[in-house]
């Protein structure tokens, strides 16, 4: 059934139901795998030099979101062992959050992608998921389950 999941986190309460439910999956599938993965907005350097403030290294502003991608990724790790799950490594990756999370998916061959929805009002399509969920919805080839 369910060989490799990937799962989006990204720090909120919505991610951190998403990694729940995997495990509870790969509780039912112990072979299965789980990809936790959070993408951070990766910034140009015209989009750093726009900045108030002016950090000494104009590669800063990926830095720290990298790092703190990091911090989400281990800290869901953690969460999702402490669940139960066995199987389970994480990813972090910088773009545009939708793009990144189908591509990841289908690098891996996943068979099953779980993410977090947010009510997010920025569209139609937006107002009952959010808009990183809706979109993943329309452009995975694989399953998505929305928690």
């Amino acid at each position: 059934m369910f060989k490799r999941i990937v799962v989006a986190v990204d720090g909120s309460e919505s991610a951190l139901k998403a990694v729940d439910k995997a495990v509870q999956l790969q509780q039912l599938l112990p072979e299965a795998e789980i990809y936790l993965i959070c993408v951070y907005k990766h910034h140009s350097l015209f989009e750093a030099s726009l900045s108030i403030g002016r950090p000494a290294e104009m590669d800063i502003p990926d830095k720290v979101l990298s790092d703190y991608a990091k911090e989400v990724v281990n800290f869901a790790k953690a969460h999702a062992l402490n669940k139960g799950a066995t199987h389970l490594r994480g990813f972090v990756r910088g773009g545009r959050p939708s793009k990144v999370i189908v591509k990841f998916a289908k690098e891996k061959e996943a068979d099953l992608i779980v993410v977090g929805t947010r009510g997010t009002h920025s569209d139609k399509e937006g107002m009952l998921l959010g808009s990183v969920s809706h979109r993943v919805t329309s452009a995975a080839r694989c399953p998505v389950l929305v928690v």
